[in-house]
C-alpha cells in the first residue's frame, strides 16, 4: 500500500462519534485503507453520560482529499458531525507533553535540572515520581497560507 503524499493543505476534523468500542479503529482503518496519513489524533468524552466523544484528527491534502475524508467518516454509523475546524478561521493549537519520571534521590534533583533547561513544569510528584508537564511555543494559527 502506498500513503498519499501529495502536497495539499493541512486540516483539523473534529468527529463527534458515540463513545462505543471499535469506533477509533473504524476511523483510522478509513484512514490507513485509502492511504491518507493521520498527522495527529486525541480523543476524549464529552458528555455527561459517557455517550458521545470527540475525536480530533489533524491530516493533509488537498481539497478534494479532504472533502472525500469527510464525506466517507459521515458515512460511518456511529458519526454523529464531522467538522472541518480550519474551515472556522482563526485557532489557537497546542502541543503538550506529559512525561512521567521515576527515581530517587540524585536522579529526582537531576530530573528537576533537566525539567528547567527544557522549561518543563511539574504537574504532580509522589516520593518515588514525578510528572512533568512540556509545552513548545503557542503557535496561533489567524490565515491560512
Amino acid at each position: 500500500m502506498k500513503i498519499t503524499t501529495e502536497t495539499g493543505e493541512r486540516h483539523v476534523l473534529a468527529v463527534t462519534v458515540d463513545n462505543e468500542a471499535g469506533i477509533l479503529a473504524k476511523i483510522t482503518g478509513l484512514f490507513s485503507a485509502r492511504g491518507y496519513n493521520i498527522e495527529s489524533l486525541t480523543v476524549a468524552d464529552i458528555s455527561a453520560d459517557h455517550a458521545l466523544s470527540r475525536i480530533t484528527i489533524v491530516t493533509s491534502g488537498p481539497p478534494a482529499v479532504i472533502d472525500q475524508i469527510i464525506a466517507q467518516l459521515d458515512r460511518l454509523v456511529p458519526v454523529h458531525q464531522v467538522t472541518d475546524l480550519t474551515d472556522q478561521g482563526a485557532h489557537v493549537e497546542r502541543e503538550i507533553a506529559l512525561v512521567k519520571v521515576a527515581g530517587t534521590g540524585e536522579k529526582r534533583i537531576e530530573a528537576l535540572r533537566l525539567a528547567d533547561v527544557f522549561r518543563a513544569k511539574v504537574v504532580d510528584t509522589t516520593l518515588s515520581s514525578f510528572i512533568f508537564e512540556w509545552m513548545p511555543d503557542q503557535v496561533r494559527h489567524d490565515e491560512r497560507k
